[in-house]
């Protein structure tokens, strides 16, 4: 294929470019997983179980598709305006949809009065910056774990400063 048949299908390298980022997005479709999570949330034994299942589908998905991964961060730090369109179109609507739950979770009475949007970006900040860190800065060459034992922990590091009742210092004594 050359150049000339490649812009009779796009306008141009930006178009190009997002129809890349839209096909490989559409194989991974995050907002319709997490919904789905959500809703079978009655079916989970406990949030535990819930954060569990979100930060695995995070994982797999980054694990599935990690060209996405790299091509983003490069449109990033490219500062690209095709990351923004990104950013809006998919990263926002998930954090839209676990911050849903996380307030749900708060009316009920069993999270902690916090923005729930910031809590939704933190807990899935810490599962993608475990990703990050082990896939592209090359960290699992030095300790590898299993996914399991990864998304069990983080949940309940994040679980533990959402409920309520607890207590957030512990005794060191």
């Amino acid at each position: 294929m050359n150049e000339a048949i490649l812009f009779r299908h796009f306008r141009g390298k930006d178009a190009l470019y997002w129809a890349v980022i839209e096909e490989i997005s559409s194989t991974v479709n995050t907002r319709k997983e997490l919904l789905a999570t959500i809703e079978n949330r009655a079916k989970a034994a406990s949030d535990e179980d819930f954060f569990v299942s979100v930060a695995e589908g995070i994982l797999d998905r980054a694990t599935r598709r990690p060209a996405l991964i790299r091509l983003l961060y490069f449109c990033a730090l490219e500062r690209h305006k095709l990351y923004r369109r990104f950013f809006r179109t998919y990263t926002t609507a998930n954090w839209d949809v676990l911050a849903k739950y996380i307030r749900m979770r708060i009316r009920a009475g069993e999270f902690q009065n916090v923005n729930p949007m910031l809590a939704a970006r933190s807990f899935t900040s810490m599962v993608g910056h475990f990703y990050v860190m082990q896939n592209l800065f090359g960290a699992k060459e030095f300790q590898k774990y299993d996914d399991e034992t990864v998304c069990r922990t983080m949940a309940r590091i994040w679980l533990n400063g959402m409920k309520t009742g607890r207590t957030s210092r512990r005794s060191t004594k």
